[in-house]
């Protein structure tokens, strides 16, 4: 599990699969607001000049040289809800992402989002 003071460090290190596939770059955290706990990141993938930012879990990542290994297929990441480099994710798409990786979602009551860019 990734925690809060790891994440500067691992900005702009590669995301790889359970089978050390490369899935892209991470770009951000997102802490889960009711826990304050990172719970996704975005990973930047696409052509150099086609660049999106894709969400993936972080619950059960796991750090090492230069990597962060996240336990999902690099072809499901792929798959999963994106935004632009220089988008927000609106809060009426984050149920997107949870359903994706099939994980249950309710937006917090007092912050009206379930995700908070760290």
């Amino acid at each position: 599990m990734i925690h809060s003071a790891d994440v500067r460090e691992w900005r702009n290190h590669d995301v790889i699969d359970p089978r050390g596939r490369k899935i892209g770059a991470l770009e951000a955290v997102y802490v889960d607001t009711a826990t304050d706990a990172p719970a996704m990141a975005t990973v930047r993938t696409g052509l150099p000049t086609r660049h999106r930012l894709v969400f993936v879990p972080l619950d059960e990542a796991t750090l090492g040289p230069g990597y962060v290994k996240v336990a999902h297929s690099r072809a499901q990441v792929k798959k999963a809800p994106s935004i632009g480099t220089d988008d927000v994710l609106p809060v009426e798409r984050e149920h997107e992402i949870f359903e994706h990786y099939d994980r249950p979602y309710q937006a917090d009551a007092d912050h009206g989002r379930r995700l908070a860019r760290g």
